[in-house]
């Protein structure tokens, strides 16, 4: 676990526990780390469990599929975010959604009953995980009503300008694209065609149509999952 210890101390999850005490309190909440090869499962729907994770590598999706076989994203985590979380202390019995890998990934398992009952060491990080985790749950409240945005635009070209919008300004460039007043910003998603049209909610073909008009009215281009949208 040596070779995660700083990503590990920048998660948001570990805010305020010095470096020293990390070790003690992994084991004091019975972590540990599990390999994912690509398209498995981190966790299935309807399963039971009493663990979260923290991806220390890889990526993975979170996912709804419904009776017929249809498959809603609901968020894509990369290196440094948690997974099941809100189903792990929210008192759910079987988790509504599965976690699936994209790629091959490790993932930190941690048993959330050994964080929510106080141990018989009283360690003293146990108050700031808590208050981190409630601090983490709001963020991914902030994020979900962000989602309902795009998704509650009427057309697929309202949706898909909704969704990429708001990936321009999170790029890197998104700073000097609001005070240089540049035309253009460029940027990378991290969805292919097909986990986009799932995480929008759209028909692949129809959305593919759509991107095409888009770009041939000079709003967009794009190569695989980078794009680069225009002001006007």
């Amino acid at each position: 676990m040596k070779e995660y210890v700083l990503l590990l101390s920048d998660c948001s999850l570990f805010q305020g526990i010095r470096l020293t005490e990390l070790d003690s309190m992994l084991e004091c909440v019975g972590a540990r780390k599990k390999i994912y090869k690509k398209d498995t499962y981190v966790f299935l729907a309807e399963s039971e469990t009493s663990y979260f994770g923290i991806v220390l590598s890889g990526a993975v999706i979170i996912v709804e599929d419904d009776f017929w076989g249809n498959r809603n994203i609901i968020e894509r985590i990369e290196r440094g975010g948690l997974i099941g979380a809100a189903f792990s202390f929210g008192g759910t019995t079987k988790l509504p959604v599965s976690v699936i890998a994209t790629e091959d990934s490790e993932v930190l398992l941690i048993n959330s009953k050994r964080i929510s009952l106080t141990c018989s060491s009283v360690c003293p990080f146990h108050t700031k995980l808590i208050n981190n985790l409630l601090r983490n749950m709001a963020q991914k409240n902030t994020f979900l009503l962000r989602k309902i945005e795009h998704l509650s635009r009427r057309s697929t070209r309202e949706k898909l300008l909704s969704y990429l919008s708001s990936q321009a300004f999170k790029s890197r460039k998104s700073e000097k694209f609001r005070e240089s007043g540049t035309t253009a910003v460029t940027f990378e998603i991290p969805f292919n065609r097909q986990e986009l049209a799932d995480y929008l909610a759209l028909d692949r073909s129809a959305m593919s149509s759509e991107l095409c008009r888009m770009r041939d009215e000079g709003i967009l281009e794009f190569k695989k999952n980078r794009f680069t949208l225009h002001k006007a």
